[in-house]
């Protein structure tokens, strides 16, 4: 069964950094993705790593934002940094790319203005 848990969000200057981190089970031969969804905003992809192992990012975070996996453990990351107030929102992981997807329940992001 697929688990997905976000832990590190918070609050941030602008031009800040914070780390996510999400805690799964089960999440083998799945897309890893992180997505968000601010105020008034439909939900958005903002980093994936696909199955084959190639990674995507939105136009608006490529360059500021990385994801990458423990290769340990099913536990992965989305590092942001230089964080702007457009970038605050509910930030969820998901494993997708079999068929049924998961979600995590969301960690908050506040990014002063």
């Amino acid at each position: 069964q697929v688990q997905l848990e976000e832990s590190g969000g918070g609050y941030v200057q602008r031009g800040g950094s914070l780390r996510l981190s999400c805690t799964a089970s089960g999440t083998s031969g799945y897309c890893l993705r992180w997505s968000r969804q601010g105020r008034s905003r439909m939900r958005e992809a903002v980093a994936t790593v696909n199955t084959d192992g190639t990674i995507e990012y939105s136009d608006s975070v490529r360059g500021r934002f990385s994801i990458f996996k423990d290769p340990t453990t099913e536990v992965f990351y989305l590092q942001m940094n230089n964080l702007q107030p457009e970038d605050r929102g509910m930030y969820y992981c998901a494993a997708l790319c079999r068929g049924a997807n998961y979600w995590g329940r969301g960690s908050q992001v506040a990014v002063a203005s």
